[in-house]
């Protein structure tokens, strides 16, 4: 058995979370249930991106990585639509500009977190799976 996280209940006693068998998908499993409840759930993706990337299963964390960047980047847009001002919206993105942190349409040049750690792990596995083939 592998102990896969270690911490203290509200009761002080120790409680240990454990994985009996990553290889044979029982805690891959469990992680991909925690996907499909809570879309959102950055710690979920990481895990299962780890978990796919030690079994070795590049189509699935290839697939996971882009699902993960299209569900935040659909989430970080619905938060900037909330704004309601677009005197802000303008402004924000004249800073932007102005900073040299855009480029002339006014799109940012860096994404925000976790998109932007998943775009690199994306960028790093397509070459991975270009050496193998």
């Amino acid at each position: 058995m592998k102990v896969v996280h270690n911490s203290r209940a509200s009761d002080g006693k120790q409680k240990l979370i454990a994985a009996t068998s990553i290889v044979g998908g029982e805690t891959a499993a469990a992680y991909e249930k925690i996907v499909r409840k809570d879309r959102y759930n950055t710690k979920a993706y990481d895990r299962l991106m780890v978990i796919y990337r030690k079994n070795k299963e590049y189509a699935k964390e290839l697939k996971l990585i882009e699902a993960a960047i299209k569900a935040f980047r659909e989430f970080y847009s619905k938060t900037v639509k909330r704004i309601p001002d677009k005197k802000t919206i303008r402004l924000s993105k004249a800073l932007l500009k102005m900073t040299g942190l855009s480029d002339k349409k006014g799109n940012p040049f860096y994404q925000r977190e976790p998109i932007n750690k998943w775009i690199k792990r994306q960028s790093l596995l397509l070459s991975k799976m270009q050496k193998q083939k």
